[in-house]
C-alpha cells in the first residue's frame, strides 16, 4: 500500500475507532443544529470513518475512498468550528488547539485528493 493512503487509512481508522471507545469528546462537539442524540452522531461518524479508512486501504476502492475521506472532512468542519467557537473562554493552550484545527481540515483535503491517485 501507498504510504500516503496507509498514512490517510491509519489515521481515520484511529480516529473511528476513538468514536466508539471515548465517544464523551466527540459528542460535545456535535453542533446543536442536527437532530437526535449527539451520541448517535458520535458513532454515525465514527462507523464512516471506519468504512472510509477501509475504502482508502483497499487498491480497488481507494480511488472511491480517498474522495469519500475528501467528503468526510469536509463534512465534520462545522463540528470543528464548534469546538473552536466553544473554547473561546478556555485556557489559552485549549484555544490554541480549537482554533489551530481549524486550518487543519485544508491538508487533510488535500492527502484524502492525493491518495485517490
Amino acid at each position: 500500500m501507498r504510504r500516503d493512503a496507509a498514512g490517510l487509512a491509519a489515521l481515520l481508522g484511529g480516529m473511528g475507532v476513538l468514536h466508539f471507545a471515548a465517544p464523551r469528546p466527540f459528542d460535545g462537539i456535535v453542533p446543536r443544529s442536527l437532530p437526535g442524540s449527539p451520541r448517535t452522531w458520535t458513532y454515525l461518524s465514527g462507523a464512516a470513518e471506519l468504512a472510509v479508512a477501509a475504502a482508502v486501504a483497499h487498491p480497488r476502492t481507494r480511488r472511491a475512498g480517498g474522495l469519500a475521506a475528501a467528503a468526510l472532512f469536509v463534512a465534520v468542519f462545522p463540528a470543528n468550528v464548534k469546538m473552536a467557537m466553544d473554547s473561546r473562554h478556555a485556557s489559552p493552550v485549549r484555544r490554541a488547539v480549537a482554533f489551530g484545527r481549524l486550518p487543519l481540515q485544508a491538508p487533510l483535503i488535500v492527502w484524502a485528493l492525493r491518495a485517490t491517485r
